[in-house]
């Protein structure tokens, strides 16, 4: 298998470069992007499997990138881990709104963030075959 793509979406330089430091301790591809109109321009390019977006950047926020991002076909199966600095229910519920597939709370736990990336791309890869299997099924039960 090919190693992962993850873009960090992140306008506080000092929060890219934690980031950063820690995805460099595994095989992944590692791009930033400085807010959220610079996100949405190296998607297509980058092609990332995973998204560290930040919620509060300049120019587009988080939610609108992600929202963007999960109404267009060619890339709403980006898994999206929003990171903020933010607790509050109603901004849960924005994110979840907007489509994330997962939520982080700053400061970050390296562990934690790890951990959660390494299961979301293991879920994605797992949902791939799983989805090919229920399509033969489908498919074959409409023949019968």
């Amino acid at each position: 298998m090919s190693t992962a793509r993850i873009l960090i979406a992140e306008d506080n330089p000092e929060g890219a470069e934690l980031l950063e430091a820690y995805l460099g301790e595994t095989d992944y591809s590692v791009e930033i992007a400085r807010d959220g109109d610079d996100a949405l321009k190296k998607v297509p390019t980058f092609r990332p499997d995973l998204i560290l977006l930040d919620v509060m950047m300049p120019k587009i926020s988080g939610f609108e990138v992600c929202k963007r991002l999960k109404a267009e076909a060619s890339t709403r199966g980006i898994i999206i881990i929003m990171i903020t600095a933010l607790d509050q229910h109603h901004d849960i519920d924005r994110a979840v709104e907007a489509g994330t597939d997962d939520f982080l709370t700053k400061p970050i736990n390296k562990a934690e963030l790890l951990l959660r990336i390494k299961a979301a791309l293991a879920s994605r890869q797992q949902g791939g075959p799983l989805a090919q299997t229920l399509a033969y099924v489908e498919g074959v039960q409409s023949v019968a």
